[in-house]
């Protein structure tokens, strides 16, 4: 497996469905390890320990939506260059825009496809570590 090889992602997600359906598409069908929080306040708690090398993050959320999770995620020394992609409904071009200028790879909308979920987190890797 070469260095450049996406196994690790923090997902971050506060309607337990969606998180569910998404976490089981990325483990059974992407193959991938993942940390499934509830909440931005979730995900810095658990983040460092876990080392993801991609962060996954839904934006509107309760309390700490998905920026203002990532500019704290970044603000931790040992996250501040994990690379991250947005998921929302919200995908007007103005937003993806908005989400790239805030440090975000790309954005995946919603509803997702559970079944195509792991192939287009792995394209938008692989379009940026090519």
């Amino acid at each position: 497996m070469s260095e450049s090889a996406l196994t690790r992602i923090l997902y971050v997600e506060d309607d337990s469905d969606i998180r569910t359906v998404a976490s089981f598409a990325l483990k059974a069908v992407g193959g991938f390890t993942v940390e499934a929080c509830a909440s931005g306040q979730e995900a810095l708690a658990r983040a460092e320990g876990f080392a993801p090398q991609l962060i996954l993050l839904d934006v509107m959320m309760p309390g700490m939506d998905g920026p203002t999770t990532l500019e704290r995620l970044r603000a931790l020394p040992s996250l501040a260059a994990v690379p991250a992609v947005f998921m929302t409904a919200k995908v007007q071009p103005q937003e993806i825009t908005r989400y790239r200028g805030l440090g975000s790879l790309d954005v995946i909308s919603k509803p997702f496809d559970p079944m195509t979920l792991s192939t287009s987190v792995r394209q938008i890797w692989a379009n940026h570590h090519g």
